[in-house]
């Protein structure tokens, strides 16, 4: 059986807060790749998850790069303050319904030396943000609707799935998951193509176990 590797990604918003600096430690210990950062209004999403100053503290307590998923209305208004707390090769991912002109915001994040992204909720098709598909790196596909942890995985996103993997050589993105990622759904996906998944309370957080015990589990998989 072939052994592939995959980008794991920390869902920090379900990190334990009263020491996050032994949770960042840990995982970084226990191999995460990147600290995957919700940020949301309570306007785009009906809920309030981390702030700008659990992701200065973050980046300044990690070495491993962070993803921050932007779930804001017209991200293009405080874009400038996130990147100003971030380094050159973290990644940022706007919601391209939450803008008027979201490849503007899109091209702030590369001028700084960020990598660009957009996240798709379940009920937006790819037709709708194909044209960006040619100029983000990165595209977080929802499999859950954005807003809250624990939710039910939606079964039709792996259609839209298979539609983004058949144009990311051409167009030269990679595809990320996030949302009720499970162990089924890494080994469906990450033998199609999908470069990455945000781990949260399904497979990572709040199991009782070291992180490096589950991480290390999840890499020894075989497909």
């Amino acid at each position: 059986m072939e052994k592939l590797y995959f980008n794991l990604m920390a869902s920090m918003m379900c990190a334990n807060y009263g020491n996050l600096e032994k949770e960042v430690r840990d995982l970084e210990k226990g191999g995460i790749d990147s600290f995957h950062i919700d940020i949301m209004d309570g306007r785009y999403v009906p809920n309030y998850a981390m702030s700008l100053n659990d992701m200065r503290y973050i980046r300044s307590a990690a070495d491993r790069p962070l993803d921050v998923h932007l779930m804001v209305e017209h991200p293009n208004n405080t874009i400038e303050i996130f990147i100003r707390n971030l380094r050159k090769g973290d990644t940022i991912y706007i919601h391209p319904e939450a803008e008027y002109h979201p490849s503007t915001t899109l091209q702030k994040i590369i001028n700084a030396g960020m990598i660009p992204g957009i996240a798709i909720n379940p009920g937006t098709s790819v037709e709708t943000v194909y044209e960006m598909l040619r100029i983000v790196k990165s595209v977080l596909v929802m499999a859950v609707n954005p807003g809250n942890a624990g939710q039910m995985y939606l079964p039709y996103v792996g259609e839209k799935l298979a539609h983004l993997l058949a144009l990311r050589k051409e167009m030269q993105f990679d595809v990320y998951w996030d949302g009720a990622c499970s162990v089924d759904k890494i080994q469906q996906f990450a033998p199609q193509g999908v470069k990455g998944f945000v781990l949260g309370t399904t497979l990572l957080f709040g199991k009782n176990k070291p992180y490096s015990e589950i991480l290390q589990t999840i890499r020894e998989m075989r497909f």
